[in-house]
């Protein structure tokens, strides 16, 4: 009979002494560790500042434990059986009034709370991990905060911009803000309006420790839903083009996307290598693309939940660094995205020929690049017009092109298109060069030497872009030459 290396004994004297027991049997139950990650991710969606359900706040301490409006105690300290909260959370013929409408806890985590109960319930949060921020304790500033994106309202009255633990809502031309929509996240990670404006969905969450995706009701400024999603930040926000579907990206390597009203799965795609970034839906959203880091962007099925292909080559290498950005044509499904090269491009979100080794025939355009990594891409609702925004080294560059709405790829152009007439050297004839002179111009370029670009939105008419990066100031521009409108700080700042 072999030994048991030292480990191994050490574990089993462990176990036969009865200090090795599962997670329930700890002698010290740790709110911060143990607890509170429990009520987070079932709980406070619901029960917090923002949107305080039967008037229970969950993520203030002493709010957790007097309860809501009920007249009962949620939790009394040593006194399991008279805490109202754990006659909530115990299922009984297997439902639980809490969560609503969702799977009972566990029963190790029910026990677990218990416990944490009947050991005094405290409170050993670090002063600097609790919850301070609501609307009547809005965050102050002292500098501009990084702007990671930015959306216009559709009737281009609002312009939505991440802050910390808060998403403002400005008015469009930067002359004041609206309001602030302050909730759990502090990273907040891409903002999008609803289809219909009404709504506005908020991906982002606490690093390390929760993902978050947020629904607000635009008019009344009220949080409707809060999704908790795994153990990071999410990313990469869309909406389906009815409104009901929200998809994001997660650091796991799924896609996913919820049901805008109730907050379930309905999409769960994990094909990825790496983090996807952003993800937008296809024209009539039965279908979802999704880019990340992986290098790489890819087409889901939603009704059944199927990674279908890779829209982008598989041949190793030939994408160059990870994809960051991506948004979709307004009425044909073809998206454009940027990366780690530094050049738009622009592909068809289904393939019409046979995949060959090596091929790239989904792509119809290379743009010219822009200096670094491209952050940030946009196509205008009347589909005339594409901006790409990037970043290297601090500075950033914004270009604008003019893109015939309605361009045809003739019919004998069915692979790569890699760049424009103007960047070539000349033999172009015929429908190519047809193609290429009709199709697509560079309209403006703009070149910030203070600021890297990482978030774009055209205005609904197209007229103006509104672009933001890392020193914290939106600029808005007149998107036809490139002329700067005005510029704004978008947050208070304290002095």
């Amino acid at each position: 009979m072999k030994s048991l290396s030292a480990t191994a004994a050490l574990f089993l004297l462990a176990t036969l002494s009865g200090h090795c027991v599962p997670e329930t049997g700890k002698s010290e139950v740790s709110y911060y560790k143990d607890i509170r990650p429990i009520f987070q991710a079932n709980c406070q969606g619901c029960h917090q500042p923002a949107k305080a359900k039967g008037e229970y706040i969950m993520t203030d301490f002493a709010k957790l434990l007097a309860g809501g409006d009920s007249e009962e105690t949620a939790i009394v300290a040593g006194q399991p059986d008279q805490s109202y909260l754990l006659e909530l959370i115990t299922p009984v013929d297997g439902k639980a009034e809490m969560p609503q409408k969702k799977d009972p806890l566990h029963e190790t985590e029910i026990e677990l709370v218990k416990k944490w109960i009947s050991q005094g319930a405290k409170d050993d949060t670090p002063a600097g991990a609790k919850e301070r921020y609501s609307v009547d304790n809005p965050p102050t500033y002292v500098l501009p905060p990084v702007i990671t994106s930015l959306d216009f309202s559709p009737d281009g009255k609002l312009l939505a911009v991440p802050g910390f633990h808060e998403v403002i809502l400005h008015k469009a031309d930067g002359s004041g803000m609206v309001a602030r929509l302050i909730g759990l996240s502090e990273r907040i990670e891409s903002v999008a309006f609803s289809p219909d404006g009404k709504k506005l969905a908020v991906t982002g969450g606490l690093p390390a420790r929760m993902g978050e995706v947020q629904i607000w009701d635009v008019e009344t400024h009220k949080l409707i839903l809060s999704t908790p999603v795994t153990f990071d930040t999410v990313y990469g926000g869309s909406w389906s083009p009815d409104g009901t579907m929200v998809a994001f990206g997660c650091t796991d390597n799924t896609v996913r996307a919820i049901n805008a009203k109730t907050g379930k799965e309905v999409l769960f795609m994990g094909s990825h290598n790496d983090w996807p970034i952003d993800t937008v839906f296809s024209t009539k959203g039965d279908y979802v693309a999704s880019v990340g880091r992986d290098m790489s962007a890819k087409l889901t099925k939603v009704d059944e939940q199927r990674f279908i292909d890779n829209i982008t080559s598989i041949t190793p290498k030939a994408l160059k660094g990870g994809i960051l950005s991506v948004t979709r044509h307004p009425m044909k499904d073809e998206i454009l995205f940027g990366g780690a090269d530094g050049i738009p491009k622009i592909y068809r979100m289904q393939r019409v020929k046979k995949r060959e080794i090596g091929d790239d025939s989904n792509q119809l355009w290379n743009l010219p690049s822009l200096p670094g990594r491209i952050f940030a891409v946009d196509w205008s609702d009347d589909g005339t017009k594409i901006a790409a925004g990037s970043s290297l080294d601090g500075k950033g560059a914004i270009h604008i092109y003019g893109i015939d709405p309605n361009y045809k790829v003739p019919g004998n152009i069915d692979g790569i298109i890699k760049k424009p007439t103007h960047q070539r050297n000349g033999g172009e004839k015929g429908a190519l060069a047809e193609y290429f002179k009709n199709g697509i111009k560079v309209m403006a370029q703009i070149n910030h030497d203070s600021t890297g670009i990482y978030a774009l939105s055209f205005s609904p008419d197209g007229k103006q872009l509104a672009a933001a990066g890392s020193d914290g100031q939106i600029r808005i521009y007149q998107s036809a030459e490139g002329n700067q409108v005005t510029e704004f700080i978008p947050v208070p700042i304290k002095q």
